[in-house]
């Protein structure tokens, strides 16, 4: 019988999936990374077999029946709203990647972060590759984050990072960031794939090793997603994304993958000229203050698992023009849109003549089909001049046929919106857009009422 010879070998393979192709290209054409295809350094084909290594009693398997079950101590960041994103604190030994757009205030939450934990009694190391220590420095003093366990260090080579985990002995390391650091055990510059995989395994590797836990920085790519190899979000216990718009203060974190809790948690902040403050309860930055005025209505939203009421503001505008205005801000416009055709079909409220503008309070972004009934609401309050109580919520997606849908978790936007002080919520009990503004009128309180025309 003849033997199994080796396959031919490629000129260059993919380090992501293992592709091959037999020239170089700058993009892989199975998982369609950029920078990812290298030239290939042994055989493709069998040339040897792996031995088998015996494990230590340390290591062995055992049933699953035997395996403590008891959840590792975590220790609290300082910054309850990060913590609460975290599922409670930070573990120990857990690889923590944050992301987010330049300048939205990543270094910042991250000082502020290794302040709380060095006042807290914690040796901090902070490891910037990107600033000088006196730029970190002035940074901290505006801040207030100065402290002496907090340790900052401006390296760029790994070898010398680890260096100083091993003078300073903290208790958390904080890399900022993981696409600046490299390391001469591998080819190429910071940044690529290559080297951003190497610099995170090892830093993972020491994290486990020493039950250190580690905060990264990541960059994120013009599309959004966090620069460098996929690999880089599987390899971390927890990703982070810190998210916010530039024309306002406020700033949430989402996580987007915890090993230690739920992914569903969002943490509110506020970036203000002394630094990041938190916000635990956010619920006043998205409301409208004053009178009620037509065109206006609260609908509660939900991030994560925190309810939030938002006011959504609707403005429309007698035109002659044969193709009227369309102007949103913080609302998808394909989805007012449809609700105006709802509201016309239905015979709710005629926009075909009217220039329409909706907005929300607090620059606050709605991408939930919950939103639908609020807005439809204070659309047709805008045409009508009727306005809504301040006392009034409203959540429930609208259909074509007119018809409100119940959404998720209704059952909590209820009970919040009573503890939030709305008496009365129109939702998906009313049934149509029709129901829904004959309902309003009943459930608003009396004076409202009466004197919003209802």
């Amino acid at each position: 019988m003849a033997s199994r010879r080796p396959a031919a070998t490629s000129a260059f393979k993919c380090t992501e999936c293992g592709w091959t192709t037999a020239k170089w290209v700058g993009r892989c054409g199975e998982c369609q990374q950029w920078g990812t295809v290298v030239e290939a350094a042994t055989q493709t084909g069998i040339t040897s077999a792996v031995t088998a290594v015996s494990p230590g009693a340390a290591r062995a398997a055992r049933p699953i029946t035997e395996i403590d079950t008891t959840e590792a101590p975590r220790r609290s960041s300082g910054v309850g709203e990060f913590d609460r994103v975290l599922g409670g604190g930070v573990v120990p030994g857990a690889a923590i990647l944050l992301s987010g757009e330049p300048g939205v205030g990543k270094s910042t939450l991250l000082l502020e972060v290794a302040a709380q934990s060095a006042r807290s009694g914690r040796r901090v190391l902070y490891v910037s590759a990107e600033e000088s220590l006196g730029q970190v420095r002035l940074r901290a003093e505006r801040t207030g984050a100065l402290h002496d366990a907090l340790y900052l260090a401006s390296e760029t080579d790994l070898a010398t990072v680890l260096g100083h985990v091993d003078e300073v002995r903290p208790d958390l390391l904080i890399v900022d960031s993981v696409q600046t650091v490299s390391s001469s055990l591998s080819d190429g510059v910071a940044g690529q794939p290559s080297q951003v995989r190497e610099v995170a395994s090892t830093l993972i590797r020491v994290a486990k090793e020493r039950d250190l836990p580690v905060l990264i920085v990541g960059h994120v790519t013009k599309d959004g997603s966090i620069a460098g190899p996929r690999v880089l979000e599987h390899l971390v216990d927890v990703v982070c994304q810190f998210e916010g718009d530039r024309q306002t203060s406020l700033r949430f974190v989402r996580a987007l993958k915890n090993r230690f809790g739920p992914t569903d948690e969002v943490g509110c902040f506020d970036m203000t000229g002394d630094g990041i403050s938190e916000v635990p309860d956010p619920s006043a930055l998205f409301l409208g203050h004053g009178d009620p005025v037509p065109g206006t209505c609260v609908t509660i939203a939900l991030e994560g698992r925190r309810a939030l009421p938002v006011e959504v503001q609707a403005l429309t505008l007698k035109t002659g023009a044969p193709n009227p205005r369309r102007v949103v801000s913080g609302v998808d416009s394909a989805r007012v849109a449809m609700i105006l055709a709802v509201l016309e079909k239905r015979g709710v409220a005629v926009t075909s003549d009217q220039d329409v503008y909706v907005s929300t309070v607090g620059g606050v972004r709605l991408v939930e089909p919950a939103a639908d009934l609020a807005i439809a609401i204070a659309v047709a309050g805008a045409v009508g001049g009727r306005a809504v109580s301040r006392q009034v919520a409203a959540f429930g997606e609208l259909s074509l046929a007119g018809e409100i849908r119940p959404v998720t978790q209704s059952n909590q936007r209820q009970s919040e919106a009573k503890r939030m002080g709305y008496t009365a919520v129109v939702d998906a009990s009313s049934r149509t857009i029709g129901g829904a503004m004959r309902d309003l009128q009943v459930r608003q309180p009396a004076a409202s009422a009466a004197d919003a025309g209802f």
